[in-house]
C-alpha cells in the first residue's frame, strides 16, 4: 500500500468510525439540548480548524504542496473558524441571524474541504502529506465532516423549534 492509498483509507475508517460514535453517544444528546445548544456544541468542533495553519510548518519540513494550494487552504479553513466563533457569539446572544450564519458555515466548509481535496489531488500531494499534517486530514477533517452532518440534520429537523428552551435563561 503506498501513502495515497493509506491516506484514503484512514479518512474512510475514521469517518465511518466517527458517524457510528455519533449515532450511539451524539445524536441522543443533542435530541436533549436546545436547539441552540445542539448546534453551538456542533459549531464548536469548527474552533479547531486553526490546525490548518500546522501546513506551514509540514511545508518547512520537507512535504510537497503548492503555495497556492497551501494558501487555499489556509484561508478556508481560517474564514470557517472565524464564521464558528461568529455563530458562537450570535448564538449565545441570541441573534435570530445565527441560524442562516450557520447555513453559511456548512456550504463554507464543503466547499472548503472539496476545493482543498481536489487541490490536493490534482497536485498530486495527497500522498505526500506526513507528519501531523497526516493527523490532521486523516482524523480531525472526518471529524468536521461528521459533525457538518450532524448540524445539516439538526437544522432541518429542528427548524419549528423555537433556539431556547423557555426555562433557558443567558
Amino acid at each position: 500500500m503506498n501513502a495515497e492509498k493509506a491516506m484514503y483509507m484512514a479518512q474512510v475508517l475514521n469517518t465511518g468510525a466517527f458517524i457510528a460514535l455519533a449515532v450511539w453517544y451524539v445524536v441522543p444528546r443533542l435530541r436533549k439540548l436546545s436547539r441552540a445548544s445542539a448546534l453551538m456544541a456542533l459549531t464548536a468542533v469548527h474552533l479547531g480548524r486553526t490546525l490548518c495553519l500546522q501546513a506551514y510548518a509540514s511545508q518547512d519540513a520537507g512535504m510537497k504542496m503548492a503555495n497556492a494550494v497551501r494558501d487555499q487552504i489556509v484561508i478556508g479553513d481560517l474564514a470557517g473558524w472565524a464564521l464558528a466563533l461568529v455563530i458562537l457569539f450570535g448564538l449565545r446572544l441570541r441573534w435570530r441571524l445565527s441560524i442562516a450564519l450557520i447555513w453559511l458555515l456548512v456550504i463554507e466548509t464543503v466547499l472548503d474541504f472539496g476545493s482543498g481535496t481536489i487541490g490536493y489531488i490534482l497536485a498530486g500531494t495527497i500522498g505526500e502529506i506526513n507528519g501531523p499534517s497526516w493527523l490532521v486530514v486523516a482524523f480531525y477533517l472526518p471529524i468536521v465532516e461528521v459533525a457538518v452532518g450532524l448540524t445539516v440534520w439538526q437544522l432541518i429537523t429542528r427548524r419549528g423549534e423555537p433556539l431556547f428552551k423557555p426555562e433557558e435563561r443567558r
